[in-house]
């Protein structure tokens, strides 16, 4: 849990550190576009100063410098009326119309927005309407889209840095599972010649047959482990009698204080499975569903048939799982025991949702009350379905 913990505060370190410099960048365009703003403002205002100088001319006034500042005007949007609300010009101002009636009548609606947004400056009798540039339109949009590009890139870097990471963790732990497996077989194969060589020499002692079992768990086991990792062969398998071994072999080795319940319907639920490691997803929560109720307490596993898929629950009336803990509890490390590795969950989610394309998830958990975790598996199509069902002899 510790781990899972600092993973989540180096994620939300880096989310605030993302959401600061995004603010500080828009801070600072914001900075710039005043300042833009405020200078093309003033541009206007020299421009209109040069109409009023055009106006007021007579023969003798030299115009030059006049119309080089009207002239000088190529990208900020400006309109002329007169006192009557006419156009006189218009300047940067694209406008479409068949005619040129509708032209004219679309650049006065253009004129009435700038007036209403506070960018006008009155000439005599004259008002000079204005708006904002190409250039100080791109800027204010500019922080927006560099900020998209970046989210976008450390996405994608994270992505592919955890993408690598999960990547790597994974060879390791199929690298491990695979060693165990391999280092457990030449032992588990001696054990099993010297029960068999325990039954002829004693056929009558009681305890050789509780040998054998432990024996072929351990068999089990070993079979688990080398089949993480590569992709298993599923067949068909009746969830009943998978559900049925599972109960079997924990019943024994649970308190008399947990009563175990498995509700199953009559007719096979039939699916495409790899017994072994599907075992050992409903073995592994049984075993924590028993540890949440410290010894004492109910597990209920129903098995059922729904619309499209087969959907198995395990449920307990222990401790239950916090909140802040549900978004967590497949992750690898994940645990809420002061022994173990925490990655039963991360395996049984392995399992379920690659090797047997389904969902596990916490269907509900209330503090004090029990936690459900349930399994989605899918039906397999129905003339499959059918050949399997007649092998069961149904």
């Amino acid at each position: 849990m510790q781990w899972t913990d600092q993973i989540r505060r180096v994620r939300i370190a880096l989310v605030v550190a993302a959401v600061l410099l995004a603010l500080a960048s828009l801070f600072v365009s914001h900075l710039l576009v005043n300042d833009l703003s405020s200078e093309e403002q003033g541009n206007v205002g020299v421009w209109a100063e040069a109409m009023r100088s055009l106006n007021t001319a007579d023969e003798t006034t030299d115009l030059s410098l006049v119309l080089k500042v009207l002239n000088g005007n190529d990208n900020i949007p400006v309109i002329v009326l007169d006192s009557e609300g006419e156009v006189q010009e218009w300047r940067n101002i694209s406008v479409k119309g068949k005619s040129e009636e509708e032209i004219l009548r679309n650049v006065r609606r253009r004129a009435r927005d700038m007036e209403a947004e506070g960018n006008v400056i009155r000439v005599d009798e004259w008002k000079v309407c204005f708006g904002e540039s190409l250039m100080l339109r791109r800027l204010a949009w500019y922080p927006y889209v560099q900020l998209s590009v970046v989210i976008i890139f450390v996405l994608v870097a994270l992505f592919a840095l955890l993408s690598s990471k999960r990547a790597e963790q994974n060879k390791v732990w199929v690298g491990l599972s695979k060693e165990t497996a391999h280092q457990l077989g030449t032992p588990i194969s001696s054990l099993m010649a010297w029960v068999e060589v325990l039954k002829e020499s004693y056929p009558q002692d009681q305890l050789i047959p509780e040998m054998d079992r432990d024996v072929k768990r351990l068999q089990c086991v070993a079979e688990r482990f080398s089949k993480i990792g590569s992709l298993p062969e599923p067949k068909a398998e009746d969830i009943r009698q998978l559900l049925g071994n599972v109960v079997q072999y924990i019943r024994p080795r649970t308190s008399d204080k947990v009563a175990i319940e498995c509700l199953l319907p009559g007719q096979p639920l039939v699916a495409d499975l790899c017994a072994t490691l599907f075992e050992w997803v409903v073995e592994n929560l049984c075993k924590n569903a028993i540890d949440a109720m410290e010894g004492k307490g109910r597990l209920l596993i129903t098995a059922r048939e729904e619309d499209s898929l087969f959907a198995v629950e395990v449920s307990d009336t222990g401790k239950g799982i916090p909140a802040k803990y549900l978004s967590t509890v497949f992750m690898p490390g994940f645990t809420t025991k002061k022994r173990g590795w925490g990655l039963g969950l991360s395996l049984a989610k392995r399992i379920i949702e690659e090797y047997h394309k389904g969902r596990i998830f916490v269907k509900s958990s209330e503090a004090g009350r029990g936690t459900t975790f349930r399994i989605e598996l899918r039906k397999p199509n129905s003339r499959l379905r059918h050949k399997a069902l007649s092998l069961f002899g149904f």
